[in-house]
């Protein structure tokens, strides 16, 4: 019995063409799934107003970069200015610092007065550009040994690197800053921390996204005396951590927090705003952080279902906080956290 070549190149060519059309048909929903998403605007949620004048402000730059000042100190929560691309991230191919943007966001926003660098934890969207931002001022970075040695792979001095010991809280002008170790968000596969570990050597760029590993993370409260802001960058929470911390404002990542279920957003809630007596929470973490920095864009539904994750919270705020205000932070505007604070008179 012969073999029928040319029945089978015809059969090998059918099937080529089935696995053609089939891919091409696979590329085109995924194209179609990216480009869902919805806008900020639909969020239905008031974006804090515009407030400039003297007192303490805090000014949002996208993911959860956020830069308090009094007018006379400046403190800043991570620093992600850098934007790698999304396929950069997905492959986990090599990225630098965009020296360029660092330059223009410092100019811009008269990041002249930094005192302090302190990055939530060290995944390459909260500490990529910790050490880039630290060369370019007298500021200390403060965080654990993984943020240090980010801080060293850059260059910086080591006298303005700071490892978190015994006592976590520290000083700047009328700020002080109080570092508390708080759990990652299990966002990962199974429950898993993505990036998980420590950065254990200098982290020279360029360096794949995993290089960053997640190292230590912080729930970050900055008291000063016109107001208290707890930073809680990641959602994750722990029932204990924060049970003796108060906060006027809280500053609450969202990211990845559909994904993890009704009950625990209900858990997370409790733990940090209902635990801490927030009068105001503002949403942070909620933006695609492969956007070019300063374009504000919501991750498609594909990854990150944002708006199930914020009506989720507004259904606790009503239930457990009916006097907690949600407001959305608009990026680089102020937000007032409190009124000046007069120096006493000498006179008196």
């Amino acid at each position: 019995m012969g073999l029928d070549i040319r029945g089978l190149r015809h059969r090998v060519d059918r099937v080529l063409l089935v696995v053609l059309i089939a891919s091409l048909a696979l590329i085109a929903l995924l194209v179609v799934a990216w480009h869902t998403r919805s806008s900020v605007a639909e969020l239905g949620i008031d974006v804090a107003e515009d407030t400039a004048g003297p007192g303490l402000t805090v000014t949002w730059f996208g993911v959860s970069m956020l830069l308090f000042d009094d007018s006379e100190t400046q403190i800043l929560i991570d620093g992600f200015i850098s934007r790698p691309r999304l396929s950069d991230v997905v492959t986990d191919a090599p990225i630098a610092n965009d020296a360029a943007t660092i330059n223009y966001w410092l100019h811009e926003y008269g990041v002249w007065r930094l005192a302090a660098i302190i990055p939530s934890h060290t995944h390459f969207d909260h500490a990529m550009d910790i050490g880039a931002i630290a060369n370019r001022s007298a500021a200390s970075i403060i965080g654990s040994e993984s943020a240090a040695h980010i801080a060293r792979g850059a260059g910086v001095p080591e006298d303005q690197i700071v490892v978190v010991g015994d006592t976590p809280e520290f000083r700047f002008g009328d700020f002080t800053v109080r570092l508390i170790e708080v759990p990652h968000a299990p966002i990962g596969s199974r429950g898993a921390v993505p990036f998980d570990g420590t950065i254990d050597e200098p982290l020279e760029v360029p360096a794949p996204v995993s290089a960053w590993r997640a190292g230590t993370t912080y729930s970050i409260l900055v008291t000063h005396p016109s107001h208290t802001t707890l930073v809680h960058t990641s959602a994750g929470f722990s029932t204990s951590a924060l049970k003796s911390v108060r906060a006027d404002t809280i500053f609450l990542g969202v990211g990845m927090l559909a994904g993890l279920g009704p009950d625990y957003i209900r858990r997370y809630w409790i733990s940090t705003v209902t635990t801490t007596g927030a009068e105001r929470v503002v949403p942070v973490h909620f933006d695609d952080y492969t956007q070019p920095f300063g374009t504000i864009a919501l991750p498609p539904a594909l990854i990150d279902n944002v708006p199930k994750a914020l009506d989720a919270l507004g259904s606790l705020r009503n239930t457990y906080d009916k006097d907690t205000e949600i407001v959305l932070p608009a990026f680089g505007r102020p937000l007032a956290l409190g009124a000046a604070v007069e120096a006493p008179d000498p006179a008196t």
